[in-house]
């Protein structure tokens, strides 16, 4: 890699980072940067998930107390479950994929995403009219285990748009507590990104040397997004985010089908 590349990926790396602490879409600038490089999509796709794994499994750890009150055998086992068997699916359907199809979906996915993120805040507001205390959960039902499955397949193939997505289905399988959501969201993302970084690393599908340099940017990227989460206006970063999300959008349909 030449020098403009190595910038453009530690950018992409930092600016993913501190998107994902102050509002949410790191990956809008992360995978799309990668692809500029020259990197192949589904190598660049697995270094993107590689990359992003860190972070998960920090905020996991740093929620554990919110989900004491959930059954650990009878509950977030069979969901870690659930999450694990649809992040390897997903791992290995991706590593299934030439580049060629892969390229040629990633429009869709990046439709997709940009979709859910731009009715986040609607799905956030929805599910805040719903907050209450809730018991202690006893019991996964077989559709809260078969949308974790699916939404866990989804983010082992691609995964931008997937906490928005997991949202969703814990709120439709009657979870009303943001905090408790929240906090499954994390540790069933970490079981998924662990799953499937270690898929495609014992594959030999991550690019090392711009997952090294994209590991430094989201990391910075990370700590300054919290900084600045202080004082800069959330909505204003998710419009921007927004605009750039579907402007990608835009042109990978253009780029692939015109």
């Amino acid at each position: 890699m030449d020098v403009m590349q190595i910038t453009l990926i530690a950018i992409g790396g930092f600016a993913a980072g501190a998107m994902n602490a102050l509002a949410g879409g790191g990956t809008f600038f992360s995978f799309p940067t990668l692809l500029a490089v020259g990197i192949a999509p589904v190598t660049a796709n697995a270094t993107n998930a590689v990359a992003l794994w860190p972070a998960s499994v920090s905020a996991a750890l740093a929620l554990r107390p919110e989900l004491r009150r959930l059954s650990l055998r009878q509950y977030l086992v069979p969901l870690m479950l659930a999450a694990a068997v649809g992040g390897l699916a997903g791992g290995l359907l991706l590593l299934l994929t030439t580049n060629q199809l892969f390229y040629t979906l990633v429009p869709w996915l990046l439709l997709l995403a940009t979709l859910l993120f731009t009715c986040s805040p609607w799905l956030g507001k929805q599910v805040a009219r719903l907050d209450s205390g809730e018991g202690r959960r006893e019991h996964l039902s077989a559709p809260g285990f078969c949308a974790q499955l699916l939404v866990s397949l989804y983010g082992g193939f691609f995964g931008a748009g997937m906490g928005i997505m997991m949202i969703a289905s814990l709120a439709i399988a009657g979870h009303t507590q943001i905090a408790r959501i929240n906090a499954i969201k994390s540790l069933m993302s970490s079981v998924i990104y662990s799953v499937a970084a270690a898929t495609f690393i014992i594959a030999g599908a991550v690019h090392w040397p711009a997952l090294g340099i994209m590991l430094v940017g989201t990391i910075s990227g990370g700590y300054c997004g919290g900084i600045f989460a202080r004082w800069l206006p959330n909505a204003w970063l998710r419009r921007m985010v927004t605009v750039i999300a579907w402007g990608l959008t835009l042109y990978y349909f253009h780029e692939v089908y015109a």
